[in-house]
């Protein structure tokens, strides 16, 4: 009888592409847990260390781009590698998540880049930004779905930081023919598994399904795009990464590596999960074995239910979801500036709401469209514009299409809505962590 293989999915948030990769090892005739808060246990004694649950390989499916903190969680991922046979290893996961780390890891290899340049001083960056054509990509080198990328003009002035993550100007790769478009290829131990086209939304450049991006899935990937995607991920060192690459007038460019790429737009696409092979790679690597024609049929599943084996976790952990207060001090970022301000929470808006002059100072945009929303004296709606702001909130970061308004007549300068609010618990007695017994409201 073949050995069982105990295949733990390293993730401490709730995550579709974790519950499918579980499922699809426990499909395989294996056993899949998932390794989180509430059973992760790491004990050294006398010298000797143990882990529980005592899984035999560990999938990395951490979340870095959007903490604080990533520091922490790569350090808890150190741990664990050191312990077990680990897909993605941390100092892997460490270069490929921070995008000019990435972009420094090509130099000198087959694989193109688009110009870039990062500066600590923001009047060195500035003096930097003449060096490249009318419109330029001003990024941080840590974000995700899209978040914190904006397209510039001339005349912009950008900081070298955005809130407290280090950002650089990179090279507009133009697409003049039709709509912006780029190719995120997705791999698995060195082989092409999926592949998708993803074009970028109405009044919108970025592609990423997460901001409304359309797919169309590729059967046959340019021989030029994936020999340059494989050599990516092998520069990098990851088991398995989606890889994102854009056409230029000249060929083919890497934009970045994400070695925690989601599956859900991949497989509307495409109707292929890569959880299937993620989960075969993982058993092989404990040292067990499955069935070829198996893992073929569950690639055209993707099955993100609770696993069974989570059934009796507490409902608490299923996000973990922080506490913060009816109004909180938070950070909120542009491309020329961040302050710290006092924001209330609308879970009845379900757009964040940024007063002009707070958006001016901290320079939010560009407009990207137009929105309508109702208030208390406008029951039909009033147009709002539309910017890009990152909002810092009890410890993580969110990239959000705000709505611009005047809003100096009021208390606060930042109005929390449900785009953000989604992924906390609000407590109305509670004003920046202190309980209060008089909750007054603000009509919007």
């Amino acid at each position: 009888m073949d050995r069982s293989v105990s295949v733990g999915v390293l993730s401490l948030h709730s995550s579709k592409e974790t519950k499918a990769i579980i499922n699809t090892v426990n499909d395989l005739g294996h056993e899949g847990i998932w390794l989180r808060e509430n059973n992760l246990v790491v004990d050294i004694e006398n010298n000797h260390v143990t882990i529980e649950p005592d899984v035999d390989v560990i999938v990395n499916r951490l979340l870095l781009s959007k903490t604080e903190q990533p520091s922490e969680l790569l350090g808890l991922a150190k741990s664990l590698a050191r312990l077990r046979p680990t897909l993605n290893r941390p100092e892997n996961v460490l270069t490929a998540f921070h995008k000019f780390a990435t972009a420094t890891a090509m130099a000198d290899t087959d694989v193109r880049i688009p110009d870039a340049v990062l500066a600590l001083d923001a009047e060195r960056l500035n003096a930097e930004r003449t060096t490249f054509s009318d419109e330029v990509v001003y990024k941080t080198a840590i974000g995700t779905h899209g978040g914190g990328t904006w397209k510039i003009g001339v005349g912009e002035e950008v900081n070298p930081r955005v809130g407290d993550r280090f950002a650089f100007l990179q090279e507009l790769i133009d697409q003049s023919d039709g709509p912006h478009s780029d190719l995120r290829v997705y791999i698995v131990d060195d082989e092409i598994v999926a592949a998708m086209n993803r074009y970028a939304p109405d009044n919108d450049w970025r592609t990423n399904v997460a901001l409304g991006g359309d797919v169309e899935g590729v059967e046959t990937v340019p021989e030029a795009a994936a020999d340059m995607a494989l050599e990516a991920v092998e520069i990098l060192g990851l088991e398995y990464a989606g890889v994102d690459l854009i056409k230029g007038s000249d060929g083919w460019y890497l934009l970045e590596v994400n070695p925690t790429a989601g599956f859900k737009g991949l497989f509307t696409a495409t109707g292929v999960s890569p959880a299937a092979h993620i989960a075969q790679l993982a058993i092989e690597t404990g040292g067990g074995s499955v069935d070829a024609e198996e893992v073929e049929r569950l690639a055209g599943v993707l099955d993100d239910s609770m696993p069974p084996s989570v059934g009796s976790m507490p409902a608490s952990t299923e996000r973990d979801r922080t506490v913060i207060g009816y109004i909180e001090d938070v950070l909120v970022s542009g491309t020329s500036g961040t302050e710290r301000v006092r924001s209330k929470s609308d879970t009845g808006a379900s757009r964040t709401s940024i007063d002009t002059s707070l958006a001016a100072t901290i320079g939010a945009g560009p407009i990207k469209s137009m929105t309508k929303v109702k208030t208390g004296s406008h029951k039909a709606g009033k147009s709002r514009p539309i910017v890009d702001i990152v909002v810092g909130v009890g410890g993580d970061r969110h990239t959000v299409q705000a709505s611009l308004e005047d809003r100096s007549h009021m208390e606060y300068p930042l109005l929390l809505g449900r785009d953000i609010l989604q992924d906390y618990q609000v407590d109305v007695r509670r004003q920046s962590g202190k309980e209060v017994t008089d909750v007054t409201t603000e009509e919007e």
